[in-house]
């Protein structure tokens, strides 16, 4: 993997704050504050979730890398997506985009990482655990994150609390979360159970 980006400039940091602004959405709390972690973002539900959690972070002067899938990286949407902190995944092959995952948080001092657990844009009650496996590996914290589009909010959540059992937390997390009065910008798209 390419030597990734982790911090944007004052002014890109500034215009991208004044950005989310004008679309209207409203930041509670800052980005994470530990050099690697992972907030998980839910609901995933639309393609412009990205812009939205790319100008939440990016406002922070960070970079939440996201993964996404490989056959988005043609020119020359595959510059701007790397530019902002994208990516590109094989989703073929989970295992080797996990150990692509890894290997770049062991080689940077920091790096963030917002990942949806549900894996798709479609409703799924089959949360992906892929997570769990990064964090583990890597010690990253790990942060229950949302934007809520019904209220325009997004947040890094709080910090998500992992036992040794991937199902066992995917199961905790979506109970967390169905209690969170939040919606995705496709309302029918957003399933907890």
């Amino acid at each position: 993997m390419a030597k990734v980006k982790t911090y944007v400039g004052k002014r890109w940091a500034k215009f991208c704050g004044f950005m989310l602004k004008m679309l209207g959405w409203k930041s509670i709390g800052g980005p994470m504050v530990e050099d690697k972690a992972i907030v998980l973002g839910v609901p995933h539900t639309s393609i412009l979730d990205f812009p939205i959690c790319y100008f939440f972070y990016a406002q922070y002067g960070r970079v939440a890398h996201i993964m996404v899938k490989k056959e988005f990286f043609f020119w020359p949407l595959g510059p701007l997506l790397r530019a902002c902190g994208a990516v590109p995944v094989d989703r073929s092959n989970a295992t080797a985009t996990v150990k692509s995952i890894i290997k770049a948080f062991n080689e940077t001092d920091v790096f963030h990482l917002a990942i949806a657990p549900e894996g798709t844009r479609k409703p799924t009650k089959r949360w992906k655990t892929g997570y769990h496996l990064i964090a583990r590996e890597t010690g990253a914290t790990v942060y229950a994150g949302f934007y809520n589009w019904g209220r325009k909010e997004i947040s890094v959540g709080k910090v998500w609390e992992m036992s040794d059992n991937p199902a066992e937390d995917i199961k905790r997390l979506q109970e967390y979360y169905s209690t969170l009065p939040i919606e995705g910008r496709h309302k029918n798209n957003y399933v907890t159970h």
